[in-house]
């Protein structure tokens, strides 16, 4: 039960003010174009791949509807105004005005409102619910790559019956090399993402209007009326059929979250003046075709609507250009899952995990080996256990609500408290989403005996475990300042008491207050000081950058001790060795090869001290055994690492 003090700590700090540029790092407007290109191929993937199966489930789903007219209108309007509502004004109009230094996503968010209510007692509150949304992410990042995929080769029983049992062993084949490419990263097939995702998002366009040619009148079901006489008609069916229509706007969250690849300006650019209009169309395409049909005919082509837009001829093609959509979509969830956790290490909720770098030129292009296999061993066991895409999308939704209404809370403190929006404004915009998203959200409540428990299930293990880190690490912390030397006596006393050798000692501390256990340690049993003694903090901002001028703070206490502030945004790297070699005067310049690094290591013992419950500390006490090493996550050269242990009880 042991780990280094060296963890990065979150301290906060009010770095995180709101830019109004939503730029891509200061990319000019002739980018724009170019970037909206690349959002295509990396953003839109999720929401991009929904037409496949959102259709399809809300009359075939748990909660089956009539295909007659009535519906098939009721749907597609619902569907049209969901994405209006949600996606084009929730999110691409107002979150994304909400932007931590360019950074988007719940965690980003939190961040950037903590800042300006942390003195409230509403803090913790919100700190909790942007946890609970990022917990929610990694049971939705399982679901998405297991329901995309399976849609996609199920097209396969849609060109041949018969192959039917094919499709669960490709689906596995393909989700497992999925995973298994994770490794050598995504720079060299990323290139081909933005065609092959244009081209899918055209061909959707160009199957949609080719139904919509034959039947334009469908066109109505822009006119909101559709979708109320639905509900009016069949009040019960058109709270229910909210479980499916929400899966039309599944990925609305990876716009907010991804904004700081891309910038704002391209984002809004790629989904109003490409994505959108290609997905209404196909699925206004989709209503046209089933209103098309016989009664007959219909209830067989909306087993899967998606799949038999297409000519007989092109359904094999089809289904291959799908795949690879959903291969996308997939490759963007999980890239997503590594960014995030990243972030959650950086803020302190997650222990440090084996991090590695697939892209010598984009420092967001990362790997984290856990959460790889983690997820593959999730979507493994969705896959057998749920057997199809209608299965699974019962299970969809939840999770994806849940964040969509975490998100609106964490919306309404924004405009209050940060924005401070006139409430005569604010309000009407509030109430608005949180009925929209509440109703969102309590339709997939009834999913839950069904499959949603799944991704419920996995964000709670997510969040226990998050808040779990978090809390012991700030006990830890406190339980260590309790007793802390203070630097500057220590330094005067310590002077005369031992021998000085020559170099460069770093002593790593999780806190800038008192004296670190190994220099304590260093002394007692080794009994000699270097020439210079700096003491390291590294501490992590509420913004995702921080500005060279403000990345160090150096502190000469004489005697040849020095203290050291190294300040990270959390989507920065923690890379001491890169950062020491343009730190300001500190007693010279520090050369690597006549530098030891010395880190505390705690082994953690549980104690009825008030804190956490027993199960907790332990549960604490084992991810601190299984971190990676503070030498790895911060870089520090392999042979020139000390560390040195003590007992703690929290």
């Amino acid at each position: 039960m042991s780990d280094s003090l060296a963890d990065t700590p979150y301290v906060p700090s009010t770095a995180g003010e709101s830019h109004s540029s939503g730029g891509h790092h200061g990319q000019g407007s002739g980018n724009i174009t170019k970037l909206a290109l690349g959002a295509v191929g990396v953003v839109f993937g999720d929401i991009g791949t929904s037409p496949l199966y959102a259709f399809r489930e809300t009359f075939v789903g748990p909660h089956p509807l009539a295909i007659d007219e009535l519906h098939v209108l009721g749907v597609v309007s619902l569907i049209f105004w969901s994405m209006t509502l949600v996606v084009s004004v929730q999110y691409v109009g107002v979150l994304m005005r909400a932007d931590n230094k360019g950074q988007g996503g719940s965690l980003a968010l939190v961040a950037l409102i903590s800042g300006a209510i942390r003195k409230s007692g509403y803090g913790p509150l919100v700190v909790l619910l942007g946890v609970f949304a990022t917990s929610l992410f990694y049971g939705d990042s399982m679901i998405t790559p297991a329901v995309s995929v399976l849609s996609a080769v199920e097209g396969l029983t849609v060109v041949q019956s018969d192959l039917a049992p094919f499709v669960l062993p490709i689906a596995l084949v393909l989700l497992i090399a999925l995973f298994v490419i994770q490794k050598s990263g995504t720079a060299k097939i990323g290139a081909l993402f933005a065609p092959v995702m244009v081209t899918y998002f055209t061909v959707l366009a160009v199957l949609g209007i080719y139904h919509l040619v034959q039947m334009p009148e469908v066109l109505v079901a822009l006119n909101p009326w559709y979708a109320i006489q639905f509900f009016l008609t069949d009040k019960i069916l058109g709270f229910l059929a909210l479980g499916s229509v929400v899966l039309a706007v599944t990925g609305a969250e990876a716009l907010y979250a991804d904004m700081g690849h891309f910038g704002r300006g391209p984002l809004r650019l790629s989904w109003f003046a490409f994505v959108m209009p290609c997905l209404l169309i196909n699925y206004f395409g989709q209503a046209a075709m089933i209103l098309g049909l016989d009664d007959a005919q219909a209830a067989v082509a909306m087993e899967n609507p998606f799949f038999n837009l297409a000519p007989e001829s092109l359904r094999l093609p089809l289904v291959i250009l799908a795949t690879c959509a959903t291969f996308i979509a997939s490759q963007a969830v999980i890239s997503g899952a590594f960014s995030i956790t990243h972030q959650a290490m950086q803020l302190g909720f997650i222990p440090r995990l084996s991090t590695r770098h697939t892209s010598e030129h984009e420092a967001g292009q990362i790997y984290i080996p856990f959460v790889n296999w983690a997820l593959m061993t999730g979507v493994i066991v969705l896959v057998l256990v749920f057997q199809n895409s209608s299965n699974l999308a019962s299970a969809y939704g939840i999770a994806v609500t849940g964040a969509m209404l975490i998100d609106t809370c964490l919306m309404a403190v924004m405009l209050l408290v940060v924005w401070k929006w006139h409430k005569a404004l604010a309000i009407p915009v509030i109430v608005t989403f949180f009925v929209v998203d509440g109703a969102y959200f309590a339709a997939n409540a009834t999913k839950i005996p069904d499959g949603g428990w799944f991704p419920l299930m996995i964000g709670g293990i997510a969040f226990t475990l998050l808040t779990t880190w978090n809390k012991g690490r700030r006990l830890m912390r406190d339980r260590m300042t309790e007793a802390a030397l203070p630097l500057n006596v220590f330094a005067k006393s310590a002077h005369g008491s031992a021998a000085r050798v020559p170099g460069t000692a770093i002593f790593m501390a999780s806190s800038n207050m008192g004296v670190p256990s190994a220099l304590l340690h260093n002394i007692k049993h080794n009994k000699v000081l270097h020439e210079r003694v700096v003491v390291l903090t590294v501490e992590v901002q509420d913004g995702p950058y921080v500005e060279p001028q403000d990345r160090f703070t150096v502190v000469d206490l004489g005697q040849g001790f020095y203290r050291l502030t190294l300040r990270y945004g959390f989507m920065e790297e923690t890379d001491i060795p890169a950062a020491l070699a343009h730190a300001p005067f500190c007693g010279g310049p520090f050369e690597m090869m006549k530098t030891s690094f010395f880190l505390s290591r705690q082994t953690l013992v549980p104690s009825e001290k008030p804190g956490m419950a027993i199960w907790r500390e332990k549960l604490f006490a084992w991810m601190m055994r299984n971190a990676a090493s503070a030498m790895e996550f911060f870089r520090l050269p392999t042979n020139r690492v000390v560390e040195l242990g003590s007992q703690l009880e929290i």
